[in-house]
């Protein structure tokens, strides 16, 4: 394993052993958004998948690399370092909302689910996301996610 999958799979390890604690703390009043945010380490392991993966088009790579550097930057429209694993709901709708875009471009349904590692269908999984996504962010951060994306 080369050094900068050794590095996404421990900032994998790392959002999901924050947010598995932040939920436990929540409590079952917490449960329908710990099921959204439990997908946000699957979001970014499939992002960093897919950038890595030569059957992917440069021009996607670029959209996808956008993806993988919002994950890692401290500054966002839903910043972490003040709410908490809470903050990872605009990761999560900006990486549904890339690979729905690169879904409907060029990049293979096969491809996609090959690098998938959640439990429910990804198309399925994206579509959820999607549909929930005013109630995750918001209005006014899910239109900016959706100026980032075009």
């Amino acid at each position: 394993m080369s050094e900068r999958e050794v590095e996404a799979q421990r900032f994998y390890d790392r959002i999901r052993a924050n947010i598995r604690s932040y939920v436990e703390k929540k409590g079952p009043a917490f449960e329908k958004t710990a099921e959204f945010l439990l997908l946000v380490p699957d979001m970014f392991i499939l992002l960093w998948r897919l950038l890595n993966d030569p059957r992917v088009h440069g021009k996607d790579k670029v959209l996808l690399g956008s993806g993988v550097v919002y994950f890692f930057s401290p500054i966002d429209l839903v910043p972490e370092a003040f709410l908490g694993p809470i903050g990872y709901a605009d990761d999560l709708v900006l990486a549904v909302y890339i690979l729905n875009r690169l879904l409907v471009s060029d990049i293979s349904v096969d491809v996609l689910r090959e690098h998938w590692s959640g439990s429910e269908d990804v198309l399925v999984t994206i579509q959820k996301v999607l549909n929930a996504a005013d109630q995750l962010v918001g209005a006014g951060v899910l239109k900016r996610i959706r100026s980032m994306v075009r």
